[in-house]
């Protein structure tokens, strides 16, 4: 057994959860933030036998994916001046980061 451990965009997390749902995979959300960003995403805890981790992958891969997105930069263009000029800079969002742990035990009570 392994334990899957998904941290996704929120703007991707309605279809993942449902393309899981209709395989029968469950998962526990988690709310979660950070990264570059600072902006929310969720942690899914996904307990799967091990012939099923590839299938658990592809779907994740397929539901998450990762776009461009233009943010303010948060660095200051004159040091010596001390000013901010936000300037803009593409980005590469979404897609997913996902750990894949062996279980050791599992039991539901």
């Amino acid at each position: 057994m392994k334990l899957i451990v998904a941290v996704v965009q929120n703007e991707d997390i309605g279809r993942l959860l449902d393309a899981l749902q209709k395989e029968g995979i469950m998962a526990t959300k988690l709310s979660t933030s950070g990264g570059f960003l600072r902006s929310g995403n969720t942690t899914l805890l996904i307990g799967i036998d091990d012939d099923r981790v590839s299938e658990v992958i592809d779907i994740i891969s397929q539901k998450c994916k990762t776009r461009k997105q233009i943010v303010s930069s948060p660095v200051t263009n004159n040091p010596s001046t001390g000013v901010y000029m936000p300037y803009p800079i593409e980005i590469t969002i979404g897609g997913a980061t996902i750990f894949v742990l062996n279980v050791e035990r599992f039991e539901k009570v």
